[in-house]
């Protein structure tokens, strides 16, 4: 599986910590790995399934065992720390930072980052950013819209109307989060995000009519940056010989990078109104979500069982 990095100058940004010694840009600078680490065991000693290529993070515990070792002691337990290369070495709350620290820093080429944060806090929310940034991703040609709160991936062939249906929940008060290029994330094993790449984001092509902003157009409130994926609709043209019936108690998935999603199939024929279908269709997926199923409930009050079969 392809791996991701993110620059430490994103991390700096979007963490808010403040570098106290940079070896060189911070730009220029790779984290690899989404996982956090607290070095506590490594600073007394126990080297065993150390990780480098995690960011190291120092908090009250690790800067107040430190101080309780003499100055030779100390030296020598930062400089096995900073031995290892870590990505960064982050001190959390604001806490006074060794010389040894910057001089390891130096000697090593390890960034020495500061964060006024709490230690948990700081690494909630490092592990919130760095499991999207670095996550496994997939783009999909699609639509993706939020409606009533329900991340809604719109895939089907080129053509079929995917663009003009989000014009339409649009104007019914939805959000749009992508169009034409979808981009996935899978940021845990039961999550898959979507976002538009940074190039398209708030843009529409509408055949016939061609390239419009919808940010611009239907103001701030109408787009979003990036929402969970609740359910896959899949767009698909209307075949008379075909039987669209969904009783059925089973919902059927689609697997996207090792995790299933919901999905319904939609067929489009003239007259449809394919943006109320959808609101439905968000709206049933949430009770879904909630515990209730309308066709199970359909069956058991028909006395059928889960097989159309009488009870």
């Amino acid at each position: 599986m392809q791996t991701y990095s993110v620059t430490l100058d994103s991390i700096i940004t979007e963490l808010h910590l403040e570098a106290v010694y940079l070896p060189r840009e911070a730009g220029e600078l790779h984290v690899v790995s989404a996982e956090i680490n607290r070095p506590s065991l490594l600073l007394t000693g126990f080297t065993t399934y150390f990780d480098n290529r995690r960011i190291q993070v120092c908090g009250k515990v690790e800067m107040s065992y430190l101080e309780t070792l003499s100055d030779e002691k100390r030296a020598e337990a930062i400089d096995l720390l900073f031995s290892y290369t870590p990505p960064a070495v982050v001190v959390s709350r604001g806490l006074k930072i060794y010389k040894e620290m910057l001089e390891c820093g130096r000697k090593y080429q390890v960034p020495v980052l500061t964060s006024f944060d709490s230690t948990s806090n700081f690494m909630s929310a490092a592990i919130t950013y760095l499991n999207t940034a670095l996550a496994p991703r997939i783009t999909r040609h699609g639509v993706f819209v939020e409606v009533y709160g329900e991340g809604i991936l719109i895939l089907g062939e080129s053509g079929v109307g995917k663009s003009e249906t989000a014009i339409e929940l649009l104007k019914r008060g939805h959000r749009l989060i992508a169009d034409d290029a979808v981009e996935l994330r899978r940021i845990s094993n039961k999550t898959i995000n979507g976002a538009s790449p940074d190039n398209i984001r708030h843009f529409i092509e509408l055949r016939g009519v061609g390239i419009i902003n919808v940010r611009r157009i239907f103001g701030m409130g109408a787009v979003k940056m990036s929402d969970k994926v609740d359910l896959v609709i899949q767009l698909v043209q209307w075949d008379a010989g075909q039987t669209y019936s969904n009783i059925d108690t089973e919902d059927q998935t689609i697997n996207i990078l090792d995790v299933e999603i919901p999905i319904i199939t939609i067929p489009v024929k003239s007259g449809r109104n394919l943006a109320i279908i959808i609101e439905v269709a968000a709206m049933n997926n949430r009770q879904k979500s909630m515990g209730y199923n309308a066709n199970r409930e359909l069956l058991e009050s028909l006395g059928l069982d889960e097989d159309g079969g009488v009870k």
